[in-house]
């Protein structure tokens, strides 16, 4: 596990875990995303994100939750939060994505057994450094998820996924560029 990356993951009869320790952000919601989309793949319905060693959520973290648990219920599932404190809870709600996704549902199918799962967990596979334009389409995507939550959201992210989109748009002609070079 890498001081960037504290994403650890586990899968369990009937959900799968991740846990995030310390803060969630832009640079370790990658691997988060990567566990996340082959579980859902597999066709898993029920992904639960432990925030009990979480320090804190940027943005980016908080839309690649929201990304997968728009994929979740679109599938019939649903993403659920365990063991959020009062910060990350209110961090969540301040965006609106506790209409997405249940925080600390009494009745999840992980509720008795949150010791069992945080025992049995292994790092996220980091699937090596992305590159930055893979990386600027990431916190784009987050961004572009989090605005089409609601129309707060909309208005409180529109600057940062224009700046985005057109970083993004400059970083891909300048690969163009090198390219043909």
């Amino acid at each position: 596990m890498s001081a960037d990356s504290p994403i650890l993951t586990g899968v369990f009869h009937g959900f799968s875990w991740i846990r995030c320790n310390g803060k969630g952000s832009f640079l370790n919601s990658p691997a988060m995303k990567r566990f996340g989309e082959a579980r859902i793949e597999a066709g898993e319905r029920c992904l639960a994100v432990d925030l009990g060693a979480c320090t804190g959520m940027d943005s980016t973290f908080m839309g690649t939750l929201a990304g997968m648990a728009a994929r979740l219920t679109a599938q019939g599932g649903g993403l659920q939060i365990a063991d959020a404190d009062s910060r990350n809870r209110r961090s969540l709600e301040d965006l609106g994505l506790d209409y997405m996704m249940e925080i600390d549902p009494p009745e999840a199918p992980w509720r008795d057994r949150i010791e069992e799962a945080r025992e049995n967990l292994g790092p996220a596979d980091a699937a090596g450094k992305s590159d930055q334009i893979e990386r600027t389409k990431h916190v784009l995507e987050a961004h572009q998820t989090l605005s089409g939550a609601n129309d707060k959201n909309a208005k409180t992210f529109s600057g940062v996924v224009s700046m985005l989109e057109t970083e993004l748009s400059g970083k891909e002609k300048g690969a163009d560029d090198r390219k043909r070079s």
